[in-house]
């Protein structure tokens, strides 16, 4: 096939996925879902313009609480797609990142709605283990610390990150971790690859019995808990 300027392959650098439609903050804020991330402009930026919505990833940029701009943009399910965005994030400009997600708790006494920050993820997933991570994917130690001050009732520790979301879940199966999640060790494979700070904090959204029965916070209590979390999360960003 003849070559011309649509089939030569695109600089790596190149944002692909992001098609940016206002400017990008220093500062992002990584939820997973579409729609959270609309719920967190609307409801902690001030003036919030769409940064991106090519792919129904959607993104906005902001004020923040200090006056000067964040940008919150929506990551997709799983490694893949996080691990797509925030690469072309840091391509765009992006300097610090924290993943506001949810996950299923893998201990009995964190209950639906509690905040848990991952000092660390297990890589189960494929995505960070292609990225170069070995059996742990640490997240940055200063933007982490910065959010447990933030979020001073929240748990710290250990979680894993998986890359099947319907899958036998039992309390105590994978050794040390708080709770199970898909997204968090290929975001910090990407920011450790990149030198860029990224830390995570996740709304426990789904609690397991010792049989593996799963139960599912509401709606409500989930939006309410990941404002919460969101406003500890940019806290942390601004300090």
């Amino acid at each position: 096939m003849p070559c011309s300027l649509k089939s030569r392959p695109v600089a790596h650098s190149a944002p692909i996925h992001l098609r940016p439609t206002a400017p990008l903050a220093e500062r992002v804020l990584l939820p997973g879902d579409p729609g959270r991330a609309l719920a967190l402009a609307q409801s902690l930026l001030v003036e919030p313009r769409m940064f991106n919505h090519h792919r129904g990833l959607w993104g906005y940029t902001g004020g923040a609480p200090d006056g000067e701009p964040l940008t919150i943009q929506a990551t997709g399910m799983g490694g893949p797609s996080a691990a797509i965005v925030l690469t072309e994030l840091i391509a765009l400009g992006a300097g610090r990142a924290i993943r506001v997600g949810t996950c299923g708790a893998l201990v009995p006494d964190i209950a639906l709605g509690e905040m848990v920050i991952a000092r660390e993820s297990i890589c189960a997933d494929g995505t960070s283990r292609a990225l170069g991570a070995g059996e742990r994917a640490a997240a940055d130690s200063a933007l982490t610390e910065a959010l447990i001050r933030r979020a001073p009732g929240a748990r710290a520790g250990t979680v894993v990150s998986v890359d099947v979301f319907y899958a036998d879940v039992r309390p105590g199966a994978d050794r040390d971790a708080l709770a199970v999640e898909m997204e968090a060790a290929a975001l910090f494979a990407v920011g450790a690859a990149k030198r860029v700070p990224v830390a995570c904090a996740l709304v426990v959204s789904d609690t397991f019995d010792s049989s593996g029965s799963r139960q599912r916070i509401d709606d409500h209590s989930l939006l309410e808990s990941v404002e919460r979390m969101g406003a500890a999360a940019i806290a942390a960003l601004l300090a």
